[in-house]
């Protein structure tokens, strides 16, 4: 089970990076990006097929943001999850939500192994977002 403190750590991120943003607002990507970025969070938008999502700037990669954000929350599907997660640990990121549908096991072997906090098979951070962050 999911602990309020490993919840609130997310939460309190100084800044997250969401993984597989979507210009659809009907898609989960673009959907957990605006329910956290309208809950205050400092959230950097990560899809190496878009410039932007409603006028907010979107990065390609990791390696293309201003800064290397705390958190990282994976809405991809799992082989892309598993370079993310990749990358994320190489870049010293230890705080890695994956979204359901988008877990990978040998990711989350990974993260773990290299200390991360890792949350995954549920539940969706947007959910929790709304629920903590009222």
């Amino acid at each position: 089970m999911l602990s309020e403190e490993t919840i609130r750590a997310f939460l309190n991120a100084h800044s997250l990076a969401v993984f597989g943003v979507s210009r659809d607002p009907e898609k989960y990507g673009y959907k957990v990006y605006k329910t956290l970025k309208e809950k205050g969070l400092r959230v950097f938008a990560i899809n190496p097929r878009a410039d932007d999502v409603d006028g907010d700037s979107v990065y390609p990669n990791l390696q293309a943001l201003p800064e290397t954000p705390e958190a990282i929350v994976t809405v991809v599907p799992p082989e892309v999850t598993k370079k993310v997660v990749a990358d994320a640990l190489a870049a010293g990121i230890r705080k890695i939500w994956m979204q359901p549908g988008s877990e990978h096991e040998e990711a989350v072997r990974q993260a773990q192994e290299a200390g991360a906090t890792v949350v995954h098979g549920g539940p969706c951070i947007m959910v929790t977002a709304k629920t903590y962050l009222r």
